[in-house]
């Protein structure tokens, strides 16, 4: 009897590498040609950090999920459970919502000590408290020594949309003004900075705060309508979001890249890295583009707001180049900011 040949493996084949986590090119290519395909449904084709489920009666409600990896546990300005907590707040308050409640999921690694555990849950309980939000349900799993770095953790979380709300990425129209709530860079730099990698000391602090009191202003501010996009530049920073509304959009985005805020400390490292701010990942800030006549109305809503107070406009939406992302530089010149292509800032979130 002759046995069955052993498959062999295929040449050269592709494998996963950590550029597929960075939220830019490589990610979306990987979502398009594995998980759409497999998955692929109306909310789930949209494009955006959230689905929200057909209505059911009067009630329309958004769900998200997110992953939560970043090395090191503890930075400055939070940790990996407070960042857990807002992430997903974030992600449901970008699509129009007011999230209500969470899950969380625990992946543990052996050795991992029960007061860094406590510390990390403490976190989270103080980032749902200032959300409102509750943590409904949850699982954990124990993986061994070696396995997991220490813990990961996965929230998923849901929302009751507001009413007169219709936010997506697809939505932003020529005309429309872009709002950036606040300076970029800074959770980026501050995780960077607690691993020991900038090579120098830098102080800085997180941005991660949970975005759901300051995307209510902005929805109440404006009439039924007008607020067209909502979006957290997470990873991939300000320029890949913008690109990923441009392409939903098929429309093109030109900011001013004076009118963009940096702090100094934020500055002064990505000037010593050769990093550009406009790619830094962020935890606390958003993005608001909304139709010009609402533009100032929104603006002096947000900066009445705890998380908005360093609110700008920052640009606005135009006709063509579709898919587009232009930056108009101080010197008058204006340049093409594409997506972030692979990783720069590994484990950040």
């Amino acid at each position: 009897m002759i046995a069955p040949a052993c498959p062999l493996p295929l040449p050269h084949a592709e494998r996963i590498v950590l550029g597929h986590g960075s939220g830019g090119k490589m990610s979306h290519d990987l979502i398009k040609r594995v998980f759409l395909p497999a998955f692929d449904n109306t909310a789930l084709r949209a494009g955006d950090d959230g689905g929200v489920i057909p209505p059911m009666g009067t009630l329309r409600l958004a769900l998200s999920t997110d992953s939560h990896v970043v090395s090191p546990l503890f930075f400055p300005g939070g940790d990996i459970g407070r960042l857990a907590v807002c992430g997903t707040v974030n992600d449901v308050a970008m699509m129009g919502a007011a999230p209500l409640y969470l899950t969380a999921g625990f992946i543990l690694e052996e050795g991992l000590e029960v007061a860094t555990l406590q510390r990390v849950v403490e976190g989270m309980r103080a980032a749902a408290e200032e959300a409102s939000v509750q943590i409904i349900a949850g699982d954990t799993k124990v993986v061994q020594k070696g396995k997991a770095d220490g813990l990961y953790i996965t929230t998923s979380g849901v929302g009751m949309v507001m009413e007169g709300a219709n936010v997506s990425g697809v939505n932003a129209q020529p005309g429309d003004v872009v709002i950036l709530s606040g300076p970029v860079g800074d959770h980026g730099i501050a995780v960077l900075a607690a691993r020991g990698d900038l090579g120098f000391e830098v102080e800085v602090s997180s941005d991660v705060a949970p975005l759901n009191r300051l995307t209510q202003a902005i929805l109440n501010a404006a009439p039924p309508g007008m607020v067209h996009v909502l979006r957290d530049p997470t990873r991939g920073g300000l320029a890949t979001t913008l690109n990923e509304i441009a392409r939903q959009s098929q429309a093109a985005i030109k900011i001013e890249e004076s009118r963009v805020a940096v702090r100094p400390a934020v500055a002064a490292a990505c000037e010593m890295l050769g990093f550009d701010p406009l790619y830094i990942a962020n935890e606390g800030k958003l993005i608001a583009i909304v139709a010009r006549e609402s533009a100032e109305t929104v603006l002096q809503a947000m900066q009445a707001t705890r998380y908005g107070e360093e609110a700008a406009i920052i640009g606005e939406v135009q006709a063509s180049p579709q898919g587009r992302v232009l930056v108009k530089t101080p010197l008058g010149a204006t340049r093409i900011v594409d997506m972030l292509a692979g990783e720069m800032l590994p484990r950040i979130c």
